[in-house]
């Protein structure tokens, strides 16, 4: 059915009211306008940080903690020399990888791995190949083009 200005309608949620605490009984929000009964919440200038479990050591804190994560890590999709040579192409570049459903996104980067063995000549278009994948490539007749680089494919 097309949209149009006779069945348009607000999201759900979008004409309710505002909460309005402290205006009496019938509102059902009245005397301590759900605040509660004593306690830190229920004074005024109460904030209280994340995770805070009235005075016992937050969760975040009891856990131990380990590691590291690195920010300069750099994430590739792992392609192996049996799935290239099960696809039967003579050219394979990022776009083919992404149109067979072997690459999720284009701007993500892929490496060419040894992994199994490859026997017909295929050009491949990755951002890195292993040394041993790039040698089995060039032997069985193929060629290992790194892209974002003119020099020959490193390891």
């Amino acid at each position: 059915m097309a949209l149009n200005l006779s069945n348009l309608r607000a999201p759900k949620k979008a004409n309710e009211n505002k909460k309005r605490v402290g205006r009496g009984m019938g509102s059902g929000m009245g005397k301590t306008s759900t605040r509660g009964h004593k306690g830190q919440g229920s004074r005024s200038g109460s904030s209280l940080m994340r995770g805070f479990e009235g005075g016992q050591m937050p969760l975040h804190r009891r856990l131990p903690k380990r590691g590291f994560t690195n920010i300069f890590r750099v994430e590739y999709t792992v392609l192996g020399l049996d799935t290239i040579s099960g696809l039967n192409e003579t050219e394979l570049t990022i776009e083919k990888l992404v149109s067979l459903g072997l690459h999720k996104k284009r701007n993500n980067l892929v490496k060419v791995l040894a992994n199994g063995e490859i026997t017909s000549a295929v050009t491949v278009h990755a951002h890195k190949f292993s040394k041993a994948a790039a040698q089995k490539i060039e032997a069985a007749g193929g060629k290992a083009v790194v892209i974002g680089a003119a020099e020959a494919p490193a390891a």
